[in-house]
C-alpha cells in the first residue's frame, strides 16, 4: 500500500544518504546500456554491477535510476517490462510512483495558502464539517501527519476489497468514510501516523476551493510550469498507465502482506529459486490512493520536479521557507534522521519523498548542499523479504562511495 515504504525504511535509507556528495561526485553520462561511442565513466562501473546485484537480490524485475550531479547525469534502465520476456524498460518509461503525489497535493495547498485561500491553521471542520474533532485537526496537522485521523488503507476489509475487486473506482468520499469508522491514533497534535486519509481529504478541499477536478490542478500548477510531459494525474476511472510502461509486480496479495510485507521463509526460498512469481497487478484502479498516491511519472520528470519542489519555483519564497523549515535540520556527517513536515520528507542530507502501491515502488530525492539528484523506480512493490526495492537501491548506491 502507498506510504509503507517510508515508514518501514526511512531509518535505514537515511543512515547513509549523508554520503550523496561523494557518491556522484564522478562525471555521468545518460544511457540505456554500454555505448559504442563514449567511454564508461567511474560512477556507471561503479554503480552498474550494484543496482543488478540488489535487483536480483529482491527479485525486481525492472528499474530505472537516475544520479544527476553538476557534473552531468547518469540514466540507465536495466531488466525487462514484463516477467519471462526479453522487452526491456527504456529510461523513458512510466511508473505509478505512490506517495510521492502526496508533495503535489501539499504543493497545491501551500499555494493556496499563498494566495489567502487557506490557511494552515484552519481547521478541517471549516471544509469538512462531518470530520469529528474537526475543529481541532488544522490543515497543517493534516499535511505533517500528525492530525490522529485513521489510515482507511490499514483495513483489512479494505484490501481484501482491493485483492478480490481491483477494477473498483473508489471515490475520494467512500475511502474518508471508511476512515471515520475507526477512532483516531490519538488527539490532534499528539503524535505521528502516516495515514493516506490526510492527503485524501486534502485533494477533496482543494477541489472544494477551486472549484477543478484534481488532476486538472495538477496539470495547471505543477506539470505544465515545469514540463513535466510525462507525468499525469489519472482521473478515477483509469486503470491505464501511459505507454511505454513495464507491468507492476506483487508478491502476495494486498491482504496477506498487510500486515508484514514479507513472505513466509518458504515462499522467499521459492522465489529465490524462481519457482514463485510475483502477481501482475499493473491495472489494480489506483483511484483508491487518489491525492494520496496515483500520479503517474518517469524519471526524468521526476529529476525536474524534485529540484523546484526543494528550492523553490512552485512557492513564493517565503512558504517555500516554511515548509522546509518544517522538517529538523539534517544530522552530523553520518548521522541518522529521518523527518516529515509539510508533505515532504527529509532522508538525511536528501530531501523528497518515496512511493509503493501495488507494482511500483519508487523514491526521489534533492541534496540542496550538493545539487545532487536520485531517482530510482522499480516495477516491484516489495521484495520477498519485505524489502523496499527503489529504497534500498537507492541505500546500496550511496553506500559505494564508502568502499
Amino acid at each position: 500500500m502507498t506510504g509503507r515504504s517510508l515508514l518501514w525504511a526511512v531509518i535505514a535509507l537515511a543512515a547513509v544518504l549523508t554520503l550523496i556528495t561523494s557518491a556522484c561526485g564522478s562525471d555521468g553520462r545518460t544511457t540505456t546500456g554500454p555505448s559504442p561511442t563514449a567511454p564508461a565513466s567511474d560512477l556507471d562501473t561503479r554503480l552498474r554491477p550494484i543496482i543488478t546485484e540488489a535487483m536480483r537480490d529482491m527479485s525486481v524485475p525492472g528499474a530505472v535510476v537516475l544520479v544527476r550531479t553538476p557534473a552531468g547525469q547518469y540514466l540507465e534502465a536495466f531488466g525487462t517490462r514484463r516477467l519471462g520476456t526479453d522487452d526491456p524498460v527504456e529510461v523513458g518509461d512510466h511508473f505509478r510512483i505512490g506517495s510521492n503525489t502526496k508533495t503535489m497535493t501539499g504543493t497545491v495547498v501551500l499555494q493556496l495558502v499563498q494566495e489567502g485561500r487557506i490557511g494552515l491553521s484552519d481547521p478541517v471542520a471549516k471544509y469538512q464539517p462531518r470530520v469529528p474533532n474537526g475543529a481541532d485537526i488544522t490543515i497543517a496537522q493534516m499535511l505533517d501527519m500528525r492530525s490522529g485521523l485513521y489510515n482507511y488503507s490499514e483495513l483489512e476489509s479494505f484490501n481484501r476489497t482491493m485483492d478480490e475487486d481491483p477494477d473498483k473506482v473508489w471515490q475520494p468520499q467512500e475511502l474518508v468514510a471508511l476512515a471515520l469508522t475507526q477512532p483516531p491514533y490519538f488527539a490532534p497534535g499528539q503524535g505521528f501516523h502516516y495515514s493516506n486519509t490526510n492527503t485524501v481529504l486534502l485533494g477533496m478541499i482543494i477541489e472544494q476551493i477551486t472549484g477543478q477536478r484534481l488532476e486538472d490542478v495538477f496539470q495547471e500548477r505543477i506539470f505544465t510550469p515545469l514540463g513535466l510531459k510525462n507525468t499525469v494525474f489519472p482521473p478515477l476511472t483509469s486503470n491505464s498507465i501511459l505507454d511505454p510502461h513495464p507491468q507492476g509486480y506483487l508478491f502476495g496479495t494486498n491482504v496477506a502482506t498487510l500486515a508484514d510485507p514479507a513472505l513466509p521463509p518458504d515462499q522467499q526460498a521459492a522465489a529465490r529459486e524462481g519457482t514463485l512469481v510475483p502477481n501482475d497487478v499493473t491495472d489494480i484502479n489506483p483511484s483508491w490512493a487518489w491525492a494520496a498516491g496515483a500520479a503517474i511519472s518517469s524519471a526524468e520528470d521526476l529529476a525536474t520536479y524534485v529540484k523546484p519542489l526543494v528550492t523553490g519555483g512552485l512557492l513564493d519564497a517565503a512558504t517555500q521557507k516554511q515548509r522546509i523549515d518544517s522538517l529538523p535540520p539534517p544530522p552530523p556527517a553520518n548521522g541518522i534522521s529521518a523527518s516529515y513536515g509539510l508533505a515532504l520528507a527529509r532522508f538525511g542530507p536528501m530531501i523528497g519523498h518515496d512511493g509503493s502501491l501495488p507494482g511500483y515502488q519508487s523514491f526521489m530525492g534533492y541534496d540542496p548542499d550538493g545539487d545532487n539528484t536520485l531517482i530510482v523506480l522499480t516495477n516491484l512493490q516489495a521484495a520477498p523479504n519485505g524489502a523496499q526495492p527503489a529504497n534500498e537501491i537507492a541505500k546500496r548506491i550511496i553506500a559505494s562511495s564508502d568502499r
